[in-house]
């Protein structure tokens, strides 16, 4: 089992349990090229499937280059990724982030969320690795009925990693401000459900902007002020990860793609010299680099969303059956201490 230690100062860091059991437990703007990405972040991403894109931090400033699918000399963390070696590297850290499986939904855009997300779970358990942990970001139901939080509990308990951790998605909060996710899921964590870890010397923090939402995603005083006593103390060069369903930049307000009060968040993680937020919630791959701080939006497992402003409202898209795994994935990050490296290969439903 994988061991998680305790801060190095001692103060409390309200990490949550982590173990699925059996009983319930800019910026501001829009994107910029016409495909909702600047030049730079298409070449940035031209291999976001099948590619590992490498972040390296060099004189406090994230650098990404694509890596060699064959892990090539000098891809360190992300080439070993890439090919899916089952060796890891000591010190290495790897983990799976998945996304919006929406279990329970129903609709023409996928007849079969929970066969879809059972796909997912399959990829992860043949990635040749045992992940270190997996995240699933948010919208873990679609209706967040007691069936389907104990549905997609009972799917996760088949992942074969040591631990999971997950974010809340809107469709996880609706009609009870989150109580019946905070029941299945938030045991150990803080306030409505947010927490931090540290392993493999990468501070975590795991937030919620679902809740006391208006329009855009809203983390709230409470909650802001918690992240800035969480990361009091740490050291400007620890690698900061911060996870949340709603995206924490601008991608497309008008959509509600993004989070009215980050800002606040983003101000308190300029100091570190590598912060890299992942979030689910638009269906789609999409990153964005911002000084210090890299974003990468997730795909999903359920059904893809359209890029922004490609259609009236942000519904469900109808694709060709055999099409349909080609929007829907899972993506795996690599991290090896001392090389201040993150590798993220997002993958295609196979």
């Amino acid at each position: 089992m994988t061991a998680y230690p305790d801060r190095p100062d001692g103060r409390p860091d309200g990490r949550p349990d982590g173990r699925l059991d059996p009983a319930p437990l800019d910026d501001t703007g829009q994107p910029d090229g016409p495909n909702g990405m600047t030049r730079r972040q298409l070449l940035r991403h031209a291999g976001w499937f099948g590619g590992a894109v490498v972040l390296t931090v060099a004189s406090g400033e994230v650098i990404s280059h694509i890596a060699d699918r064959s892990g090539a000399p000098g891809t360190t963390a992300a080439g070993a990724m890439a090919a899916g070696a089952g060796t890891t590297a000591s010190g290495a850290l790897r983990f799976v982030q998945v996304s919006d499986s929406h279990i329970g939904f129903q609709g023409p855009a996928n007849m079969d969320v929970a066969g879809s997300f059972s796909e997912a779970i399959r990829q992860v358990n043949s990635l040749g690795f045992r992940p270190d942990f997996v995240m699933h970001s948010g919208d873990l139901t679609h209706l967040s009925t007691p069936s389907q939080f104990d549905q997609v509990r009972q799917m996760m308990t088949g992942m074969r990693t040591d631990r999971v951790f997950t974010v809340p998605g809107e469709h996880d909060s609706i009609g009870d401000a989150g109580r019946a996710y905070r029941h299945t899921f938030g045991k150990g964590t803080l306030g409505e459900g947010w927490y931090s870890f540290d392993t493999h010397g990468v501070h975590f923090i795991a937030l919620v902007n679902t809740l006391s939402l208006e329009k855009l995603g809203h983390l709230g005083e409470e909650q802001i002020e918690f992240v800035r006593r969480d990361l009091r103390g740490l050291s400007s060069d620890t690698p900061i990860v911060v996870f949340s369903h709603i995206p924490l930049f601008a991608m497309y307000p008008r959509w509600g793609w993004s989070t009215d009060d980050a800002l606040r968040v983003i101000a308190l993680l300029r100091r570190f010299s590598s912060v890299t937020c992942l979030n689910g919630h638009v269906h789609q791959l999409f990153t964005k680099t911002d000084g210090n701080i890299t974003f990468h939006s997730a795909t999903t497992t359920a059904y893809p969303l359209p890029k922004p402003g490609r259609a009236p409202a942000p519904t469900p898209q109808v694709v060709p059956a055999r099409q349909l795994k080609d929007a829907l994935g899972i993506r795996t990050v690599g991290y090896r201490q001392g090389d201040r490296e993150l590798a993220i290969k997002d993958e295609r439903l196979t």
